[in-house]
């Protein structure tokens, strides 16, 4: 399992506009429907989560269906790229993503910028990040989502 799958809803609206041919993302699930969440895939996901192996604990961090417990717990991980994996899932709860706006790790903070479901305090606090590229990032969703709603407005 990946945990590279940050596109705003507005950059996937680019992409479909760029490649008419291709099938939605609500097109490709109605072909492969996901199998239903049960409690044995929520109690593997809580094994999977204690891990030793960081890469695990990514693949859990990533998950659409993990408990926000789970989430709770890979926020305060020791290892940055499982932080970073549960800054940059759009299924991560409001409140942890804010409990990374202060992550130690450029990266963290750079993928919850571009996390289009951050809550716009904790944006805020990104505008003034301490690091250069985080504001970048924060800058060029904000002009995206900018664009985004002008293109929605002429249409």
């Amino acid at each position: 399992m990946s945990c590279i799958r940050f596109n705003t809803p507005a950059q996937r609206e680019q992409m479909r506009r760029l490649a008419p041919s291709q099938l939605t993302a609500e097109e490709i699930a109605e072909l492969h429907p996901a199998p239903p969440v049960t409690e044995s895939k929520i109690r593997r996901l809580r094994l999977l989560a204690a891990n030793p192996n960081p890469k695990i604990r990514e693949a859990v961090a990533s998950s659409y269906h993990a408990p926000v417990d789970l989430f709770e717990k890979l926020a305060s991980d020791p290892d940055d790229g499982v932080r970073a994996c549960v800054a940059r899932n759009e299924a991560t709860p409001c409140d942890v993503l804010r409990s990374l706006v202060d992550d130690p790790n450029e990266q963290v903070r750079g993928f919850l910028a571009i996390n289009y479901y951050v809550p716009d305090d904790a944006m805020e606090r990104l505008r003034e990040d301490s690091s250069g590229t985080v504001r970048s990032l924060v800058r060029w969703k904000t002009e995206l989502a900018a664009e985004n709603a002008a293109e929605l407005e002429n249409a």
